[in-house]
């Protein structure tokens, strides 16, 4: 793990954010268990299965059927189109537990004046799930999503997007995201980035340059990760 922080000195007009894993929580191991007892394997063979298949999915390859088949075929099992819907609507809920923390940090920064940018690897269905139910999303000024775009982060080309439709330069966009590979590529490019592990730690990263508006941190059941043993994905 990287340990660059970042540099307070540049100024920062802009602040892109990751969705999974730093708007809302990971879901647990029990909560993605739902999904692999669907398909007759354990968590762990079907974890693995999961984390491995995710790209072209994410990247608007192949639509929800056509995934959701090809995870049954590579578990020689089989679904119909009732267990479908039911495997769609359980990832959608799995990745709705909201991080209460960072939405704030985000109205804040929004009310602030800095622009505000949404970047993150997600398929069709949840896309258009945040789009339609959170109205905390409206306090993005620009949102990138890997299944429109057709492009993945670590590529360059969807930081570069998400910096074009901002309207800002990478040096002036600080980037936050859970997983390093995403982090090291907007280093590449020149953003300031940080890889977020919990709101108190960003805190605290945040604090030391002397950035100017950082979260106000709460422990509650909003912001804890839940029962069960967490896992960590790329979304």
């Amino acid at each position: 793990m990287s340990t660059e922080r970042y540099d307070g000195s540049s100024s920062i007009k802009a602040v892109i954010l990751d969705y999974g894993q730093v708007l809302v929580r990971c879901p647990t191991q029990e909560e993605f268990g739902r999904m692999a007892e669907m398909f007759n394997v354990s968590f762990e063979s079907f974890y693995e299965l999961w984390e491995a298949s995710r790209g072209p999915y994410d990247r608007g390859d192949l639509t929800a059927k056509e995934y959701w088949l090809k995870l049954a075929a590579e578990t020689n099992s089989s679904i119909n189109r009732e267990q479908i819907e039911i495997l769609r609507q359980v990832e959608i809920e799995i990745w709705s537990h909201a991080n209460r923390d960072m939405l704030e940090w985000l109205r804040q920064l929004h009310a602030a004046g800095f622009k505000t940018g949404l970047l993150s690897n997600m398929p069709v269905d949840l896309m258009t799930y945040v789009l339609a139910n959170f109205e905390w999303m409206e306090n993005f000024d620009f949102k990138t999503f890997s299944c429109e775009v057709r492009l993945l982060k670590p590529d360059p080309a969807i930081y570069e997007h998400s910096l074009r439709g901002l309207g800002v330069a990478a040096a002036e966009a600080l980037f936050v995201d859970d997983l390093e590979n995403n982090i090291q590529a907007a280093r590449t490019l020149g953003m300031r980035a940080i890889q977020f592990r919990s709101a108190a730690q960003l805190k605290d990263e945040l604090e030391a340059p002397g950035f100017s508006i950082v979260p106000a941190v709460a422990e509650s059941p909003s912001t804890a990760a839940g029962a069960g043993q967490e896992i960590k994905f790329q979304l």
